[in-house]
C-alpha cells in the first residue's frame, strides 16, 4: 500500500507459447514479491503468465487455432484469448504494460518501447540491470528494426498494447531474452529487469511533469 491511488501495471508472458521463460519469470517474480512485498509498494500488479494457453501446452508460437496472437490486438479479432486480454486492458486502464518474450534469432537482450514518453527512461535501466546476467544485443538491426543500444522504437502491428484511444498513454515495454540462453538465466534476467522497472517508475512518477 502507498499513500495515493496505486499504480496499475500489467505484466504479460507467453503470448507466444514456445517462450516458456517469459511465463516462469513472472511466477518467480510473484514468489519474490511474496517474500519481499515492499518491492511493490504503491503498485497494483496484474499478472498474466500464460496468455496463449494452448500454444504453451503444445510448445508452439501459435495458438491451437494456428494464429500468432501477438498480431491480433485491436483488429477486431475473433481469437478468444485476445478478446479476453483486450477486455482486461480496457477495464484496468494500466499506467504501464510490460510484455516478456524470447527471441530465437537474437544473441542478446533487447527491448521495444512505446506509449508514454517516460518509457525511454525505464528500459535502459532495466536492460542495464538484466545484462549482469545475459549480454545485451548491440546490433544496429534487430528483428528487422533499427536498434540503438538494444532499444527499438518501432514494432509490429497488432501486438499486445494499450487500447489505441487510451489517454494518457501508459508506458509500454517489450523485453526480449535470447531464446538459446539457458532458461534459468533468461528467467533471472527478466525478474531483475522487472524489479528495476518498478523501482525506476516509482521515482519517475514524482518528476513526470518536468520530463
Amino acid at each position: 500500500k502507498g499513500g495515493d491511488e496505486p499504480i496499475r501495471i500489467g505484466l504479460f508472458g507467453a503470448i507466444h507459447g514456445d517462450e516458456p521463460a517469459s511465463a516462469y519469470a513472472l511466477v518467480q517474480f510473484l514468489s519474490l514479491l511474496e517474500k519481499h512485498p515492499e518491492l511493490a509498494t504503491g503498485y497494483c500488479l496484474f499478472v498474466y503468465p500464460v496468455c496463449n494457453p494452448t500454444g504453451f501446452e503444445d510448445n508452439t508460437r501459435f495458438s491451437r487455432r494456428e494464429r500468432d496472437l501477438n498480431r491480433e490486438f485491436w483488429l477486431n479479432t475473433a481469437e478468444p484469448e485476445v478478446q479476453l486480454l483486450e477486455k482486461e486492458l480496457i477495464t484496468h486502464s494500466f499506467h504501464g504494460i510490460v510484455s516478456l518474450h524470447a527471441d530465437d534469432t537474437s544473441h542478446g537482450l533487447y527491448g521495444f518501447v512505446g506509449g508514454s514518453t517516460l518509457t525511454k527512461h525505464l528500459i535502459e535501466p532495466a536492460l542495464k540491470a538484466a545484462e549482469q546476467i545475459l549480454p545485451r544485443n548491440q546490433d544496429a538491426i534487430i528483428d528487422g528494426f533499427n536498434a540503438d543500444n538494444g532499444i527499438i522504437k518501432e514494432s509490429y502491428p497488432g501486438i499486445l498494447s494499450a487500447p489505441p484511444r487510451n489517454r494518457p498513454k501508459p508506458f509500454e515495454i517489450i523485453l526480449e531474452t535470447p531464446h538459446a540462453a539457458p532458461q534459468y538465466q533468461q528467467e533471472h534476467a527478466l525478474v531483475v529487469a522487472l524489479q528495476q522497472i518498478l523501482n525506476e517508475y516509482r521515482k519517475l512518477v514524482a518528476y513526470a511533469p518536468n520530463l
